[in-house]
């Protein structure tokens, strides 16, 4: 069986370097808010090319965290309007929620899966009293991150980016979290850069910004025991950021060997039954997820089980077909139903072997609707 995802055998790859940091840190005696976390964030800031790096507690308190700094630093205001990708992880639009935002669905280019410039002009158009753009690096594909940067500051809108999948990505030598006002980084297990738990963070190059939601994560305080906000408890803990800290000297050679496989499958997959996604330009996707597209998803999901190859769906339910969503349930969004609908993601992740991507692409080849 080749698993979708085989967490063992990533961690494993780890082992002595993770080993090394979890004893250095048990041995340390400290362990939230401290050096380890310090060194990450600064090591990532750099990486991504920002200023500065918050270490929170996972990828959606890292978006709330920057929706409701902003809000008090009055650069939004409760119930102001935020685009989001229709076709998202729910987590994107709870954020929104969760600040006292308004989302406001955007349908993706089919292509790229991302909101497109054109899509968020038609949808500025249509809503001008809109106040922010949430940009979502779906799938590990960056978004056309100089356009829309460029159309935000033009119509005095502020862009976040969801960077959960997207670490690394580039467009031209601009990586994900480094377009906009500020990204939130999500390093669960799963994740190109993943911890052995919850973890998250905040790209931005805004001081006050960075200085705001670092506060807030800690209960709203910037000294013990006195609160200037009604804050939350958001942190990084050590023992995460010394493993995050030992893994991210390795993304981008582990990045471009996701890249070697996905172009693998891109030129060897060959089924008239089965739609590729696209890669874009150099650097453009990072391939946190490999997904096709099949008008016979359960019957290709079995076939491939059969054969000894692991798939998920992502995602299933497109957010406004969500119970929790109930108001949104008659709304129509064609492409995210349709995406939802027929989405299937192959296995994908650095410690694949040669003969094991083979037999994938011989099982994706055998199947016939």
């Amino acid at each position: 069986m080749i698993p979708y995802l085989d967490l063992k055998r990533v961690t494993e790859f780890f082992h002595e370097e993770i080993s090394e940091a979890t004893q250095r840190v048990i041995e340390s005696g400290w362990y939230i808010r401290g050096k380890e976390c310090e060194n990450f964030e600064m090591q990532f800031a750099k990486f991504c090319g920002t200023k500065f790096c918050v270490g929170v507690g996972n990828g959606l308190e890292a978006l709330t965290l920057i929706f409701r700094a902003l809000i008090l630093l009055k650069k939004l205001n409760v119930g102001d309007a935020v685009f989001v990708p229709s076709n998202t992880y729910i987590a994107s639009i709870l954020a929104i929620n969760e600040a006292g935002l308004k989302p406001i669905l955007v349908e993706p280019d089919e292509k790229t899966f991302n909101i497109s410039l054109k899509n968020i002009q038609e949808a500025f158009a249509k809503n001008p009293e809109a106040k922010a753009i949430l940009a979502v690096h779906l799938y590990g594909r960056v978004i056309p991150g100089k356009e829309l940067a460029k159309f935000a500051k033009e119509n005095h809108l502020l862009l976040i980016e969801d960077a959960a999948q997207g670490h690394g990505a580039k467009q031209d030598e601009i990586r994900a979290g480094a377009f906009g006002d500020a990204a939130g980084f999500s390093f669960y297990p799963g994740k190109n850069l993943g911890a052995l738990g919850d973890a998250g963070a905040v790209t931005t190059s805004d001081e006050n910004l960075a200085k705001t939601i670092r506060a807030l994560a800690n209960y709203g305080s910037e000294q013990k025991y006195v609160n200037a906000f009604r804050g939350m408890n958001s942190r990084l803990d050590e023992l995460q950021a010394a493993i995050l800290a030992k893994k991210l000297p390795h993304l981008d050679a582990e990045n471009l060997r996701r890249q070697k496989i996905a172009k693998r499958y891109l030129q060897e997959i060959q089924n008239e039954a089965i739609q590729l996604p696209d890669a874009g330009n150099a650097g453009e996707h990072v391939w946190h997820i490999f997904a096709i597209r099949t008008k016979n998803r359960e019957a290709l999901q079995e076939h491939l089980k059969l054969r000894g190859i692991g798939t998920l769906v992502h995602y299933p339910i497109p957010p406004h077909k969500q119970k929790a969503y109930a108001e949104w349930n008659a709304l129509s969004f064609p492409i995210a139903e349709n995406i939802a609908e027929t989405e299937l993601s192959l296995p994908l992740y650095p410690q694949l072997t040669e003969n094991e991507i083979s037999q994938i692409i011989e099982a994706v080849n055998a199947y016939r609707p």
